[in-house]
């Protein structure tokens, strides 16, 4: 099984300060909804591994949320393509979980879910606590310049991490380099 872990906010969809928190504010980033299609048409399995303390401090539902994540699938869906599990953590900074990014949890359900080790998966981010997260389970960082990347791009980024654009020049480097033989 190839397996790539991808971030939500910021990667797949446009990210905001003032948190992502309706269906109508859930707006996909350009090429990301085909980039996610072509992977999965290619034999990739696309898990997701989102931070939504939006939904911890009050400011949308788990209806809401299922809502957006719905939409997304569906979009993919649309595009050929399977979002094949999302994981996410509804947790505020200091509740002290740990599958809150950069801690691993989320890593370490999608691992146990699909049963492998998560040993040069690739997880693409937009911030550095995505790409620790992912570091820290052995998975390979990516960061794209789309959401926070730009700023984090400056920042002591994790040792092999691939810089892109956006999720679409993620696509295109892997499916050259990493054919799926599924």
């Amino acid at each position: 099984m190839k397996l790539i872990i991808l971030d939500r906010d910021g990667v797949i969809n446009q990210d905001s300060d003032a948190f992502v928190k309706s269906l109508d504010e859930w707006v996909p980033l350009p090429g990301s909804i085909d980039a996610i299609a072509r992977l999965s048409k290619a034999g990739w399995t696309v898990a997701v591994a989102t931070n939504q303390s939006g939904l911890g401090r009050g400011y949308f539902s788990q209806v809401t949320l299922q809502a957006m994540h719905q939409h997304m699938i569906e979009l993919v869906a649309e595009q050929g393509g399977k979002v094949d599990l999302i994981r996410y953590c509804p947790h505020t900074p200091d509740a002290g979980c740990d599958c809150r990014k950069p801690a691993s949890g989320l890593f370490r359900q999608i691992a146990e879910h699909f049963d492998l080790s998560l040993q040069q998966v690739p997880t693409v981010g937009d911030s550095l606590r995505d790409l620790q997260a992912g570091v820290a389970v052995g998975c390979r960082p990516f960061l794209v310049r789309t959401g926070k990347g730009v700023l984090t791009e400056q920042k002591a980024l994790p040792e092999g991490t691939l810089i892109f654009d956006n999720l679409a020049a993620v696509v295109d480097y892997l499916l050259e380099t990493e054919p799926c033989l599924c």
